[in-house]
């Protein structure tokens, strides 16, 4: 029920905003530059950095910090198949789609799923990845045997706040439901000072945190022995404001010509590069 109303108020929020926006579409034929929103703090998808490589881009409007990640180099492809110079901002998880809808940026690829609460409010393009949601554990921590959701009955399980991963935590049988945190990097620290048993997270993303923290074991689910979900729940795609239509085409157009070949190469590449991997 909670959960519920905070969801309308946010709809109701979003709704002022695309009643204030500008119907006009992103013109492709005049615009020289688009700008992508991110959080900068979700490896491997996206994470600021304070040096530079092949891959790297000038966090806007932080002057010496610049953002890494699979987000980029997929964000980099689509601006360079339509053309136009790429500009990063970083903005808080919550923020993305207000910022969207607001005109403060063009797209959203950070890793969000194409939920159909969200899809109210927005556009979707095709998938860009698709992931395994997994649990992460401490090693010592009483789960290091687990194969199924049933072994964490009774668990004390978080994941971040707005997420798919929070809404997952009910599908295991007498949880114990912990309040969402902001970052994945509160996650581990709640794992680490044992406030929490486990946190859900997508496989990349859980994958980054155990290379960088040994303390931390993956557990994967064969089978049915795993959480219930959708497509829609499971893929991330790029979010665009509803009018622009020859956005979304364009954007579908440029994620067509990279193959899933090219993207599992981006992805094992950014695995490697990550802080602290």
């Amino acid at each position: 029920m909670k959960k519920f109303f905070v969801w309308s108020l946010l709809l109701a929020s979003l709704s002022m905003l695309v009643a204030c926006s500008s119907n006009e579409q992103f013109d492709l034929n005049t615009e020289t530059k688009i700008v992508v929103g991110l959080e900068a703090a979700y490896a491997p998808f996206n994470w600021s950095t304070p040096s530079t490589n092949e891959f790297t881009l000038p966090l806007d409007g932080h002057p010496g910090v610049y953002v890494d990640g699979y987000d980029v180099v997929m964000a980099k492809m689509i601006a360079d198949a339509l053309d136009l110079e790429l500009i990063i901002k970083m903005v808080d998880w919550d923020g993305l789609i207000p910022a969207l809808l607001a005109g403060e940026i063009d797209l959203i690829v950070a890793g969000m799923s194409p939920t159909s609460e969200r899809a109210q409010t927005v556009s979707f393009s095709g998938e860009y990845y698709r992931s395994e949601q997994v649990m992460v554990i401490r090693i010592n921590g009483g789960y290091q045997d687990a194969t199924s959701l049933n072994d964490f009955a009774g668990a004390r399980v978080v994941a971040q706040l707005g997420t798919l991963q929070d809404d997952l935590i009910d599908q295991i049988t007498n949880v114990n439901h912990l309040e969402p945190l902001d970052t994945y990097g509160m996650l581990a620290t709640a794992l680490s000072t044992q406030a929490a048993d486990a946190f859900i997270a997508e496989l990349p993303v859980a994958q980054g945190m155990v290379a960088a923290n040994s303390e931390l074991k993956i557990i994967q689910f064969e089978g049915t022995n795993g959480f219930t979900v959708s497509d829609e729940e499971v893929i991330v795609s790029i979010a665009m404001r509803q009018e622009d239509v020859n956005l979304l085409e364009a954007v579908n157009e440029a994620l067509s010509a990279i193959s899933d070949e090219t993207r599992q190469t981006i992805m094992s590449a950014a695995l490697n590069r990550q802080p602290n991997a």
